[in-house]
């Protein structure tokens, strides 16, 4: 976490934390989503505007952090913006030397990989959860074709009770529209 952010923590530490308006989709893209994006529908059906600016992105980046109850979340200054997940925490990167990178370029170990019924490929990594980015199956696919990777079969409904991750820290917060609706 930036300095700069844990000192705006500490000078006002009760600033109300931010539901629904940020989004990661399942290519590592970040997604701004107002007021109306998010009367529209739940992320990723509405997804909003993607960010593009390059200083913004590290930031999040070097400031996106899971809580203690499984939400991820980008700290804004003295702010928590949880993200709404399309479908893992993290967006990996394939290397042909071997190495796996997420999406905030942080390298990671596989610990074991797995599909789903949709035939996407996710890791399980010290990181966390990651989701095998599409433009890098043709790598995972040498991986699995070699035997280094050897998924095994889920439901994408189980991951993530199974991997402690909560794809929309909106819908789950109570009190809310989309708790209640649940």
């Amino acid at each position: 976490m930036d300095d700069i952010v844990r000192q705006a923590i500490a000078k006002w530490p009760n600033v109300p934390h931010c539901y629904g308006w940020l989004g990661l989709d399942a290519r590592g893209s970040w997604y701004m989503r107002d007021d109306r994006v998010q009367a529209a529908g739940p992320f990723p059906h509405a997804k909003g505007a993607v960010l593009r600016h390059a200083k913004l992105i590290d930031f999040i980046h070097r400031n996106y952090e899971r809580d203690d109850a499984g939400c991820w979340f980008f700290q804004n200054g003295p702010q928590r913006v949880y993200v709404e997940l399309e479908a893992a925490p993290w967006v990996l990167r394939l290397a042909g030397d071997g190495q796996v990178e997420t999406h905030t370029q942080r390298r990671v170990q596989v610990e074991r990989t797995l599909v789903d019924e949709q035939g996407r490929l996710f890791a399980e990594t010290d990181a966390g959860l990651g989701l095998v980015h599409t433009l890098d199956m043709h790598v995972a696919a040498e991986w699995v074709d070699s035997g280094r990777w050897q998924p095994e079969t889920i439901a994408a409904r189980e991951l993530p009770e199974r991997f402690g991750f909560v794809p929309s820290p909106a819908a789950a917060k109570p009190g809310t529209h989309a708790a209640a609706a649940r």
